[in-house]
């Protein structure tokens, strides 16, 4: 339980460096990323962008913006030690970590105005595409730019597409996303500790990608990120490589994957490997 003079931490970094981040677009990341809403005030702050919420469930929260200039190991470490204080002090009143939606100490966001395209999975298979944005992005847009589709949908796509948000949100695949993709780049992660060449780890979602550079210089290695490509095609494991070197494993499975998924491929991925 929380109080006014114990705050909760929620921690949030941007994939890219920027000017100071907005209140707006803070209170969405918090809403997206911790399901939270209410009033947010800017904090002074040396390095991070910082905010006091005044949540709609009564208590305070400290949000705290990380760029990625920052470096996630003293992202870390600033939350282990609220941890440790919390174990070790639990009387101190100092912010307590709130995790977030998935689970994890701290979410990360992209950069820049919040908008999404949604491509080929929209209709699962059928062809439909859409753009999702705050009103005030699409407001702009309509004022400055004059825009006509001629093939701007059908019914029957339409109903595909509806059917497929039904199934999301009646099977919390939303939910399952955040869990099993937790769970998918901690298990990249522990297998990167064991692979000197895999230098990364990152992720959003279901969505992750694995670095893969030489040890001794860190220069890009796509000849390794194609040859564990096809060594996962040969254990029926498909993925792909992108990046301008070629050298990242993009990873993006189904909404519907388990953890029972994450085991099957990391059992190829450790097997692949193991045989280079």
């Amino acid at each position: 339980m929380t109080h006014d003079a114990d705050p909760q931490t929620l921690d949030v970094t941007r994939l890219t460096p920027s000017p100071p981040v907005t209140a707006p677009d803070a209170a969405e990341a918090v809403r997206s990323c911790f399901t939270l809403a209410g009033h947010l005030a800017r904090l002074p702050g040396e390095a991070d962008d910082n905010f006091l919420l005044h949540a709609d469930d009564g208590r305070r929260y400290v949000v705290k913006v990380a760029h990625l200039r920052a470096d996630p190991a003293v992202v870390g470490v600033q939350v282990r030690v609220l941890r440790h204080i919390e174990a070790a002090a639990p009387e101190l009143p100092v912010p307590r970590v709130r995790p977030a939606a998935g689970g994890q100490p701290w979410a990360t966001v992209p950069d820049g105005p919040l908008r999404g395209r949604l491509g080929k999975p929209m209709g699962n298979g059928m062809p439909i595409a859409g753009v999702a944005a705050r009103p005030e992005i699409l407001e702009e847009f309509g004022h400055k730019i004059r825009y006509f589709n001629t093939f701007g949908g059908n019914s029957v796509c339409i109903a595909a597409a509806a059917a497929v948000l039904d199934v999301i949100e009646a099977e919390g695949l939303r939910e399952n996303a955040l869990t099993v993709g937790g769970y998918l780049r901690d298990t990249l992660e522990a297998i990167a500790r064991d692979t000197p060449r895999i230098s990364a780890v990152r992720g959003a979602g279901l969505y992750a990608a694995a670095d893969f550079t030489e040890p001794g210089t860190g220069e890009p290695d796509g000849d390794t990120a194609i040859r564990v490509v096809n060594g996962l095609r040969e254990r029926r494991v498909l993925i792909s490589a992108t990046g301008p070197h070629g050298h990242t494993l993009k990873i993006r499975p189904p909404l519907p994957f388990s953890q029972a998924n994450v085991d099957q491929f990391a059992e190829a991925l450790t097997a692949t490997l193991r045989s280079l």
